[in-house]
Formats: structure tokens, C-alpha cells, sequence
């Protein structure tokens, strides 16, 4: 597996690091204290039209109140500053490929890959698209900023981070925000969140090292019949045809694409509806002969310049959410409950910031009254509620990368039967106590040459033509994403914080491009429901008998360049369903393939146990935000108990081994941190681990090892009723063919030996919160190699948790890595009560502040692991009772 961006960056900035240790704590505390916000008293503000309130309570939550919108934004970018500057910084210098700026070296390989994407370039054509009044929010969020930036005596004033790298970057100064530092941070959280672009790589990978049917073993159908859609047929129904070069409010060629989906193919569906997927006929032999050949090498190196790219929310699998909601007929209220928990990377500090953005006044020129979770450094609110509507997030997950093969030739490209120009820039990338690197960036019409990022880009191709057209060996692979499509994403998080129906909320979710995310919705009226938006782009597969997207497409063919995008209209979307209940937990939307939006669902076992626990709870009564809350701490996995019959089957001599083995026959499959039932889950958890070692290292890359979350949870469930399967077979072992139960066996005594050694001999030692920890890790400051002093510092942890991979406590970990660790986490949890917004819970993966020492740096923590909530003030009156200190700002006299 690729290591993190901080891990890359952790070697060459330790020995920066060693000169400029903090000698004492002490030093460290004053240095630290430094940037600590004022949050009481008075300060001037340019800019302000009029005095606006910042209350605070004790978890450090700022509750703004202003008289207009524009006072409102530029507070909230002022005190965002105030607790999270650094965190903006490093952001704004990792999505605009200036990151080397700031660390030196260690951030050239991300600011080549970053520059190559355009990220910021989209961003600055994406300003032009916004409305006056948004333009007018993100100016006035930048003012505030820049407000604090002009308050503090220089960078050390602002962060110890700063204090830290200044051997790395003398001299340096801290730039002016500007409004597109706030849109470009939109990119990451899309590309973190961008659907099948690893799985069509790895597929590209594989053709060719393992067998087809052992290929199509990886990438299981969706279990339809054991774990239901979002949708079913009866709230949703798939559109009819769109007709054709329609453009849609999206400025796309509006249109449904339909995709023999294996396994999910309806006859119905497939008559006269959308283009065909496949091609005319079958693409070349000698185009298939490269996908099984040489270009094995190329792919490989595009995975190595795309893991460049920092994952500042998390991706691969386990980074998803959950979110579901239930009308007044299940509450005890009788009005919805909403809850939420996405699930991402975890770091110190987290991900999101609570705040309140509250006009004195509602008004058509001042309409936010509204609170939950923020970006540091993106104005408004992105997930919660204000006084009429509540919303959550969930990853879609659709299908909205695309790689082609291109034929290059120095800066052309082949199109047809000519080489066309390339469009062709050079970036020049500033580096912090280094000499300037120049860097020089392709683009096709189908996106930027990523494999040029690279020192060595691998040649793909054979000998001769491709598809009747003469080519040369030389491939480079280009990046189709909806994430370079500039949009207007930005203008839907305002859109939604002042939307009070169903209407303005869709209206408000047709603006929402990237990433493509599950909304779910709840209003005080009593209403719920679901609405898919996003760029979910048209084309055709460029293989016979697959889904477009499923393995990569040769570029210089025009059949197979996207066409627009799906239709907003066409998108699957509920009100009121019958049912009276909403789970998005990243499951797949609805049966069948119209539209097309995917084959990369998660498998589904988390949506089907929280959809199991609701209605287990409804049987008792009527539902409480109490037991939404707790079922969002619902550590059992389906999957360990659909698996343990098949490990106490197998025979074992001799009681050290059999006595582990006897934990599982009374396992209830859950995974506490301790207590009664913990040594049963470390040890099902070593057992799984080693079975995924045993059934898959041996024939997989290392780093397209079986992760552990649900689809390698699906494949180990479809193989445990294939014992004869191949995969079975350790091909280490020529001429030896091992059975499934010999495979069971060898994992289960490995189990035993591997928690011997690193716990104890005595299985009642064991518990899973000795293997499964959360390490809450500073981004840059806080990775191995960093002097222990400053890791000390910044970081939490590590703590024993619960929960595991495809459960509802998604404490996920990745068995590729070799380790239990915690990769991503509920970054938050948020339960709405539209009864009574003020009864509403939520509670942050860290604190409010990202200053270390801060009373507000990590206050939530003990209670994001032990599963407990804080009330959620809402009201005035709430805020006021809540609020321990409040800071006037006052326009500048000046």
C-alpha cells in the first residue's frame, strides 16, 4: 500500500525538525499559547457593517450573530482563522500544488501531481460560474480571514506549526486568502471521495496475472437478495428515455446510459432506453492483447503518481458514512429523527468544525439561521440543520473517473488518424530552501497525461496497430474526472443551509456536482426524504460485455469520450416513502442499471444492520434520538457470524488451540475495546486476517492486497461456498493443492500463535482494543521520523476502540497494511430531532481548536471513543444557556 502524504513528508522534514525541537514543555506550552483566539471581550473587524456577537461554549463551538449575510461570512472566516489557521493553510497549499512552499522537498511529489490536475485552475474558472451573492459570501469569508492574518504579528503568532518548520522555510509569510483558496479545498473532498478510479486500475493491473473467472471472483455482483438498496421499486422507478442532445440545467448532453451490470441484468430494463454500452463490436484483438499485456507496467506507475495526491478525508474502502432517517410515524414525537456519521481519515485535528451562523433577522438578503458541521477555510455549513430542514451526507459513490490510453507523440495525440496538439503549460514549483523545479503538464481532450507526473513512464502497447490505426508503443494514460468540470458546488452548501422545503432543498442539491453524495432530508413539517444529485457523466464501455468505466478506454477513439451527464431528473430521489424509513449507508441505490452509476457499491452489510436494528426497535416502540445514538455504536458484525460456523467446524488438536477456538462458539460477533466478549473478537479478527493473507497475498500485488472491508467480505463469503475454488490453492506450494478447510485450519492456528506472541499465552488476556487503536496524527507534525518531543506535542493517542471494518461503528482497518489500526473512523456523529432542535446531539472525532495545549484541542475525543453526545444548542436561548464566553467584533473605527 502506498504510504500517506504525511508519511512521504515525515522523513525529510525530521531532520529540519531535530534543530529546532522544543527543549521543555514549558517552552512549548508559551510558544503554543501564542495562537490561542481571543474569545472574549472586543475586537475590530474591517470591513464589518455592524457589532456581531461570537458565542462560545465549552467545547470551544462558535455561534455567530450577525445583521447581514455579509457580516455573517466574514466573521465566520475570522474565527475560523482564529482556531484553525494552520490546518487552512496547509490546505490551501496542498490543493493549489504549493505544498514544497511551506515543507521544502518532501512536498514536490504531491504539487507535481496536484498541478498536473489543475485542481486550483478549476477552482479560479469556477468563481466565474457563481452567483453575485455567493461571489459576495466567499469575499466576505476571505476579508475575515485575512482580518486575523493582519492581526497576528507574523506566522509564529499564528500556530506553533509554523515555529516548528521555520528552519524548513525562512522567512516565510503567510499569503492573503482569496476566494479560491476556499473553492479548491472542494477538490480534495471530491477526489477523496471519487468513486471506481482504484478498482479500474487494479482491474487494468490484474488482466493477464490471475484468470478471468478468478478476476471476476474479486469483483463480486451486489448481494440484491440478503442487503436492499436505498430504493425500491416501489419509491423509485427508473426513467424513461431522455431525449437525445437535450442540455440539461447542467450544461450537459442530457441522457441515461444503461450498463449490463453482471448479475443485475433486467430484460425490461434494457429495451429502448439510452445508447447501448458496448460498441459496435468487440474492440481489437490487438487492443485486448495490451490489456492483457505489457501495460501491466504502465498501470503501475499511474498508481504511484496518483497515490502522490494527499488523502486529506480518507479513500479506498471503509471510506463511506452512514445516514439514515424516520418519519413521525416511528418516533416517539412523532416528528423525523436524522442521523449521520461520515466516515473518513481520522487526524489531530479532525476533519470538521461545529459552528452556528445565525442572522438576527430572517430576510431574502439575510436568510441563514443554521448550524452543524464545517470546513475550516469554506464558508457556511456543509451537514445539519437550520430552523426548518435537517440534511446528511453519504457517499454515492458513482463511477466519475475514467482512465484512456493515449497514443502520444511528443506533444500530439492521436484523434482518429491524426496526432493533434496537446494543450501544453509549464508550472513553476517554488521550493522552501531549494531551487525553483519547472514542471511541464499534457492535456488531452479527455484530461491531463497523469502518467507524466512521473520520472519513468512506463511504455504500454505491442507491436503493430491498434484497432487499424498505427500507434507507437509508447502509452500514456490520461484522467477523465467530473472533478476538473468547473461547477458550482460551492453555491449549493449555501443554497442548502437557507433552503426551508423539499423544493428549495433539490434546487439547492441540483447545484451539488462533486463529490456525488447520498442527501437525505428531514423537516419540521414532519416530511423526510432522498435525493442522489451530482456529474454523473454518459459514455459507452469500451470493452465488450462491461460497464463503462470497468476497465480503461483507448483515447483516441471518439465512441468513447463522455457525452454530458445524466440528467438531475433522472437521478434516483424519494418523499415521503411508505415505509416511513431512509438508510444511505453506501450501499447501492436501486435495482438495476438505469441510470448507470456504478458497479463499486459498499456490499451492503452495514446499511442491512442498521435497517435490521430499526425495526428489531420499532417492535419494542416508538424510536427516541437515544436509540439513534445508540445503534450508530452498534459494533456486531453479520459477517463474523455468518463465518464462525465454518472456523468451529474445523478440527484442531490439542487445547491450546482449541481453547480460542471455543471463544468463538459463544461470540456474540460483537467488538468491544474490552470486557466479556473481546478476546473472542481479536481473535476472530487475527483469524480473518490471516485467512485474507493466505487465500490472497499469494497471488495479488502487494499493494492490491484483500483490504477486510465488504467486498473482500463478500468474496470470502462466495468462496466459503466454492471449497474447490482456486483461490483455495497456495500457489507457494507447487504441487500442492490445498482444500478451503486446510486454508480454515492454518488460519485459525496461526490466529493462536500470532496473539500468543503479542499479547499473551492466556486467551483471556486478549482483548481487540490491545490490537485495534486509534492514532490521532498531526498532518504534517505528527508521522514517524518527526522527533518524539513534537510528536508528543500534536498527537493523540493511541487509544484502544472499538467497533470494525463494514460494521455501524465503522472503526475500519485495512489488512493489507498489516496492522489493526484504525485507516477512518466516524468523523463525527449527529442525531436531529425535528421535535425539538435543541434535544438534537452531536459530537466531533477531536475539538473545536487545532492549537495544541488548547482546552478545546481534543476535549471530544474520550467521548467520540466511548460513543457518548453533547447537547447540540440551537436556539438562542439554548446558545445563550450553553455560552460561557462572548467576543464582540466591531467595525474598525479606521
Amino acid at each position: 500500500m502506498p504510504r500517506p502524504l504525511w508519511q512521504r513528508l515525515a522523513v525529510p522534514i525530521a531532520a529540519i525538525l531535530v534543530v529546532v525541537v522544543v527543549a521543555t514543555a514549558v517552552i512549548a506550552v508559551g510558544l503554543t499559547r501564542r495562537g490561542f483566539p481571543q474569545v472574549s471581550g472586543e475586537q475590530e473587524l474591517a470591513g464589518l457593517g455592524a457589532e456581531v456577537e461570537v458565542v462560545r461554549d465549552d467545547l470551544g463551538v462558535a455561534h455567530i450573530y450577525a445583521d447581514t449575510a455579509e457580516d455573517l461570512f466574514r466573521a465566520q472566516g475570522y474565527v475560523a482563522a482564529q482556531d484553525r489557521f494552520f490546518q487552512m493553510d496547509l490546505r490551501r497549499h496542498i490543493v493549489s500544488g504549493r505544498l514544497s512552499e511551506l515543507v521544502g522537498e518532501g512536498g514536490l511529489e504531491t504539487d507535481r501531481v496536484i498541478r498536473t490536475l489543475g485542481w486550483r485552475r478549476v477552482a479560479e474558472q469556477e468563481l466565474s460560474l457563481l452567483s453575485p451573492e455567493a461571489r459576495t459570501y466567499l469575499a466576505a469569508y476571505a476579508a475575515g480571514v485575512n482580518a486575523y492574518i493582519d492581526s497576528r504579528s507574523g506566522p509564529s503568532a499564528m500556530g506553533i506549526e509554523y515555529v516548528l518548520l521555520s528552519s524548513n522555510a525562512p522567512g516565510y509569510m503567510v499569503r492573503p486568502w482569496d476566494e479560491v483558496d476556499s473553492l479548491a479545498w472542494l477538490k480534495a473532498m471530491a477526489w477523496d471521495l471519487r468513486g471506481n478510479y482504484a478498482d479500474e486500475l487494479a482491474r487494468g493491473r490484474l488482466v493477464g496475472q490471475v484468470s478471468l473467472d478468478q478476476l471476476e471472483t474479486l469483483y463480486p455482483d451486489y448481494p440484491f437478495d440478503e442487503h436492499p438498496p436505498i430504493l425500491d421499486r416501489s419509491e423509485w422507478t427508473p426513467p424513461q428515455t431522455s431525449p437525445r442532445g437535450v442540455t440539461d440545467s447542467r450544461s450537459g448532453t442530457r441522457g441515461t446510459v444503461l450498463a449490463p451490470v453482471p448479475g443485475q441484468s433486467d430484460a425490461a430494463d434494457l429495451v429502448g432506453r439510452g445508447d447501448p454500452v458496448a460498441p459496435d463490436g468487440p474492440i481489437s484483438d490487438e487492443t485486448r492483447q495490451w490489456l492483457a499485456g505489457p501495460a501491466q507496467d504502465a498501470f503501475a506507475d499511474t498508481a504511484s503518481a496518483l497515490a502522490a495526491v494527499p488523502e486529506l478525508m480518507g479513500s479506498g474502502e471503509g471510506i463511506g458514512s452512514n445516514s439514515w432517517v424516520v418519519s413521525g410515524d416511528h418516533t416517539e414525537t412523532g416528528m423525523p429523527l436524522l442521523a449521520n456519521d461520515p466516515h473518513l481519515a481520522i487526524s489531530q485535528p479532525g476533519i470538521w468544525m461545529q459552528s452556528g451562523l445565525h442572522c438576527r433577522e430572517l430576510s431574502e438578503e439575510c436568510p441563514f439561521d443554521v448550524t452543524g458541521f464545517t470546513f475550516a477555510g469554506l464558508p457556511g455549513v456543509v451537514i445539519g440543520h437550520n430552523r426548518s430542514i435537517a440534511w446528511g451526507f453519504t457517499n454515492l459513490d458513482p463511477d466519475v473517473t475514467d482512465f484512456y490510453l493515449e497514443d502520444t507523440v511528443d506533444d500530439t495525440v492521436l484523434r482518429d488518424e491524426d496526432y493533434v496538439p496537446m494543450d501544453v503549460r509549464t508550472e513553476t514549483i517554488r521550493v522552501a530552501g531549494g531551487d525553483d523545479v519547472e514542471l511541464t503538464v499534457r492535456e488531452t481532450s479527455n484530461g491531463p497525461i497523469v502518467s507524466d507526473v512521473l520520472e519513468d513512464v512506463g511504455r504500454m502497447g505491442d507491436n503493430g496497430p491498434l484497432d487499424g490505426v498505427a500507434t507507437s508503443r509508447d502509452f500514456e494514460v490520461a484522467l477523465r474526472w467530473t472533478g476538473l468540470e468547473p461547477a458550482r458546488t460551492a453555491e449549493a452548501v449555501f443554497a442548502l443551509n437557507a433552503a426551508s422545503d423539499w423544493d428549495e432543498f433539490r434546487s439547492a442539491a441540483q447545484l451539488f456536482a462533486v463529490p456525488s453524495q447520498n442527501l437525505l432530508y428531514a423537516d419540521t413539517e414532519g416530511n423526510i426524504g432522498y435525493q442522489a444529485p451530482g456529474l454523473v457523466p454518459v459514455r459507452r464501455s469500451a470493452t465488450y460485455s462491461t460497464p463503462p468505466g470497468y476497465y480503461p478506454a483507448p483515447g483516441w477513439d471518439d465512441q468513447y469520450a463522455w457525452r454530458g451527464w445524466v440528467d438531475f431528473d433522472d437521478l434516483p430521489t424519494a418523499y415521503n416513502p411508505e415505509d416511513g424509513i431512509v438508510v444511505a449507508a453506501n450501499q447501492a441505490v436501486v435495482r438495476g442499471s438505469t441510470p448507470f452509476l456504478t458497479t463499486e457499491y459498499d456490499k451492503g452489510y452495514r446499511s442491512t444492520r442498521i435497517l435490521e436494528l430499526l425495526r428489531s426497535r420499532l417492535e419494542q416502540g416508538p424510536l427516541t434520538g437515544a436509540d439513534m445514538n445508540e445503534i450508530q455504536l452498534d459494533d456486531v458484525s453479520t459477517f463474523a457470524l455468518d463465518m464462525v460456523p465454518y472456523l468451529t467446524e474445523v478440527d484442531l488438536e490439542g487445547d491450546f488451540y482449541t481453547a480460542p477456538q471455543d471463544l468463538l462458539r459463544d461470540w456474540d460477533g460483537s467488538s468491544p475495546a474490552d470486557g466479556d466478549q473481546t478476546a473472542a473478537a481479536a481473535y476472530f479478527y487475527a483469524v480473518y486476517d490471516n485467512l485474507l493473507e493466505a487465500v490472497f497475498d499469494d497471488e495479488l500485488p502487494p499493494d492490491l492486497g484483500a483490504t477486510g472491508n465488504s467486498r473482500s467480505m463478500q468474496i470470502m463469503v462466495d468462496l466459503m461456498a466454492s471449497p474447490e475454488s482456486v483461490w483455495w490453492d497456495d500457489q507457494r506450494t507447487p504441487g500442492v493443492i490445498e482444500s478451503r478447510d486446510e486454508v480454515l485450519r492454518t488460519a485459525l492456528v496461526d490466529a493462536r500463535l500470532d496473539l500468543t506472541r503479542q499479547i499473551s499465552k492466556d486467551p483471556a488476556d486478549w482483548s481487540w482494543g490491545q490490537l485495534h487503536r486509534a492514532h490521532l496524527r498531526h498532518q504534517v507534525l505528527g508521522e514517524e521520523g518527526v522527533p518524539g518531543v513534537v510528536q508528543d506535542l500534536v498527537n493523540r493517542g493511541p487509544f484502544p476502540v472499538p467497533g470494525s471494518s463494514a460494521m455501524v461503528n465503522a472503526m475500519n482497518w485495512d489488512a493489507s497494511t498489516g496492522s489493526f489500526d484504525v485507516t477512518s473512523a466516524p468523523s463525527m456523529r449527529m442525531v436531529v430531532d425535528l421535535a425539538d432542535l435543541d434535544a438534537s446531539t452531536w459530537v466531533n472525532q477531536t475539538g473545536t481548536s487545532g492549537h495544541p495545549f488548547h482546552p478545546n484541542y481534543d476535549d471530544q475525543t474520550r467521548a467520540w471513543i466511548e460513543g457518548d453526545t453533547y447537547p447540540w444548542a440551537f436556539s438562542r436561548d439554548a446558545v445563550n444557556e450553553a455560552g460561557r464566553q462572548t467576543l464582540l467584533l466591531v467595525p474598525d473605527e479606521g
